[in-house]
């Protein structure tokens, strides 16, 4: 069996599109304090996200298969989380319209607690300059679902309104580099070749 060690919709909804077997589970790592110690020692936001996601897999302590994941947006060097209310979504799309930054998406798996393969992608994505009245029917139309991604914003759905460029790796926007990821599956015996 293959344990994903994330509650993430998206990351759910892109395994399950690829007809991965798995079985989702919570990692209980506390992202805050890795961020926070991580941030002190200088590590850079994508360092952030490859660190997240080999400790998701290995806190999940699940026997066989287990995949981590973690996903950090960079802006000017800074790392940020994700919005606690829709409030601070409009801030950020707001910090984000006009402007480009990195998506950095980290997976890892580990076999029986041990750390076998690990894999990060970076997308860029440029914001659009969109007006404030659709800011308004955008926040309105996604509701607390955008608190789910730290960018605000749903590629799948009607965020892709928000861009006018994009460069990267469709899944690892989503949160979870998937092509690596089906390589070391199939390669582990987890599917069919």
């Amino acid at each position: 069996m293959i344990v994903l060690a994330s509650k993430s919709a998206a990351r759910r909804a892109v395994l399950e599109g690829a007809g991965v077997p798995f079985e989702a589970v919570s990692a209980g790592v506390d992202e805050d304090a890795v961020k926070t110690a991580m941030l002190a020692k200088g590590a850079s936001p994508r360092d952030v996200a490859v660190e997240l996601a080999e400790r998701k897999a290995i806190a999940a302590g699940r026997p066989g298969l287990v995949i981590g994941a973690d996903q950090t947006l960079e802006l000017d060097g800074r790392l940020y989380d994700k919005a606690d209310s829709l409030d601070e979504a409009r801030e950020r799309l707001q910090e984000l319209r006009g402007r480009i930054h990195q998506l950095h998406s980290a997976v890892a798996v580990v076999r029986d607690g041990t750390p076998i393969w690990r894999e990060t992608a970076t997308a860029t994505l440029s914001m659009r300059d969109f007006t404030d009245t659709f800011l308004d029917a955008y926040l309105a139309a996604e509701g607390a679902e955008l608190l789910g991604s730290v960018g605000c914003y749903r590629l799948e759905g009607l965020g892709a309104q928000l861009f006018d460029r994009i460069e990267g790796d469709y899944f690892a926007i989503l949160g979870l580099p998937l092509m690596g990821l089906l390589d070391l599956l199939r390669d582990e015996g987890a599917l069919a070749r």
